[in-house]
């Protein structure tokens, strides 16, 4: 991480916006992850297959543009100086880059781009369905890890050492990364990384929940008697920074203004890929019930008016059996549609 300067000047709405600085860390995984993005979009368009722009610029503009800003921007210019921006990076790391990156949904993109047949394909999909990223990414767990995650850098002396030593912080920047994704991203992709019973519905609930739990380190960091990593922030206070007590007070309201203000898009993102289950399944039944009308029209021997149970012919042969009609698709279907159409139809 880049040595910052002993005097930096006022930080203004103008400076946080023009200072930048470059974390070779960060600019690594930054190129790495759009790099195996980008591939997977080329290979996929070789194919003749198309990739949703949308879900492009979600992964590069939000995800990884979120990373970029957390680590290079004035932000990770004034972190050493104030906490308030040193807040609002990890808030960043932890809630916005996950989002923009699960957006994206990578994990379908690399198994639609990747050859079923090669190693690392086999890989991927036993990783996916791995006990350990099973036991990560179950709800509860992974919403405990975001809060203790948050919780253990301020509350003890992680910040304060890392805010020391540059490779832990980029550690920590990596930690915070990782721990949204693994809440975020299963809730948004279309790879099966959640149980069963986490229907959509249910995701959106837990979505909700979230949102709480988010709240929580802002909460606590604005309201506490106690500096977080009041040793370094006092030894470099200047006579135009706020006072440490108000500067903890900012970093907090930030966090947790923030962590509001993302949850509204995560549901939203949520209700989406809702529907778009839902249309997928709808269209999914009408192509098999028009199969089935299709294969019932084109059975021998059926007459063009169906006879009635005693009905012969004129010669007093009996009548030719009728093929089963095909149950209209509302009466089979298991899903959230066909069992909102039963209940209309028996009300």
């Amino acid at each position: 991480m880049t040595t910052l300067s002993a005097g930096l000047p006022e930080l203004t709405a103008g400076r946080l916006a023009g200072s930048w600085q470059l974390d070779p860390y960060a600019l690594v995984l930054v190129l790495l992850l759009g790099g195996l993005y980008a591939w997977g979009v080329v290979r996929l368009a070789r194919r003749g297959e198309r990739w949703p722009v949308a879900r492009t610029v979600a992964f590069a503009g939000i995800g990884l543009g979120a990373i970029v800003v957390a680590t290079m921007s004035g932000l990770a210019v004034y972190d050493h100086e104030l906490f308030w921006p040193a807040a609002v990076q990890n808030i960043v790391l932890d809630l916005i880059a996950p989002l923009g990156l699960a957006l994206g949904d990578p994990l379908a993109l690399a198994l639609r781009a990747l050859d079923e047949r090669t190693p690392t394909a086999r890989w991927l999909r036993g990783a996916l369905s791995g006990r350990v990223l099973r036991l990560l990414t179950f709800p509860l767990v992974s919403t405990v890890l975001v809060l203790s995650s948050e919780l253990a850098i301020y509350f003890t002396p992680y910040f304060p050492t890392a805010l020391r030593h540059g490779p832990l912080h980029e550690l920590m920047y990596l930690q915070l990364l990782v721990v949204g994704c693994l809440f975020v991203l299963p809730m948004l992709t279309r790879e099966a990384l959640l149980p069963a019973w986490c229907s959509h519905p249910v995701r959106a609930l837990l979505v909700l929940v979230d949102g709480l739990v988010d709240a929580v380190p802002g909460i606590v960091v604005m309201t506490s008697g106690t500096l977080i990593a009041g040793g370094w922030y006092t030894a470099h206070h200047r006579p135009w920074d706020p006072s440490p007590q108000l500067d903890q007070m900012i970093g907090g309201g930030l966090m947790l203004t923030i962590a509001e203000l993302v949850g509204l898009p995560f549901l939203i993102a949520v209700f989406a890929e809702w529907v778009r289950s839902e249309r997928g399944k709808t269209a999914a039944l009408d192509a098999r019930l028009d199969r089935e009308l299709a294969t019932v029209a084109a059975a021998p021997g059926v007459p063009d008016t169906p006879a009635g149970p005693d009905a012969s012919s004129g010669t007093g042969a009996p009548a030719v059996p009728q093929p089963e009609l095909t149950r209209p698709w509302w009466e089979t279907d298991q899903g959230v549609v066909g069992d909102r159409f039963r209940r209309g139809g028996d009300s």
